[in-house]
């Protein structure tokens, strides 16, 4: 692991933190959004064996979901199971890891681009407008050091001038 990585990976450890403090949190990851192939890649989790770093998501996102997010680039919340199915493929083991809800937000580069997505998951019900101002608040106080560890993740596309 880089040096840089490794203060990406301390960023991501501090958010998910806060986030534990409040609105509360049992699952965390953090997204990179990758606009060349409108995927997902996985930087951070809080559960490694089941969404391992690296993975991306990509069939998977649901069309309201990426209006909403990346588009609007606004929080998605879903309150409860039943919602969350409507949204997420995987929603049959994020039931077993005792998750219902979910607060999904966006996270704005300085030139107002989504670089990624902040995923925080907790028991069903857990969640109301109020927690999702919450997770909107760690991530405005963080923002800086967030974007950089983002950036510290650069997204090479097949085709460009990537290096070899």
């Amino acid at each position: 692991m880089t040096e840089t990585s490794m203060k990406s990976e301390v960023v991501f450890q501090q958010v998910f933190d806060a986030m534990r403090q409040d609105p509360g949190v049992i699952l965390f990851t953090v997204l990179q959004w990758i606009p060349e192939r409108s995927s997902l890649r996985r930087l951070f989790t809080s559960h490694p064996a089941e969404y391992p770093v690296g993975g991306e998501k990509t069939v998977e996102i649901s069309p309201g979901w990426l209006g909403t997010v990346i588009e609007g680039k606004k929080p998605f919340m879903a309150p409860d199971l039943a919602a969350l199915r409507e949204v997420f493929a995987d929603s049959e083991l994020i039931e077993q890891l005792g998750c219902g809800a979910v607060i999904n937000v966006p996270v704005l580069d300085g030139g107002g681009n989504v670089a990624g997505v902040l995923a925080l998951l907790d028991a069903e019900g857990s969640y109301t407008q109020q927690s999702v101002e919450a997770a909107v608040d760690v991530v405005k106080t963080n923002l800086a050091d967030i974007i950089h560890a983002f950036a510290a993740h650069p997204h090479d596309v097949p085709g460009k001038d990537a290096p070899k």
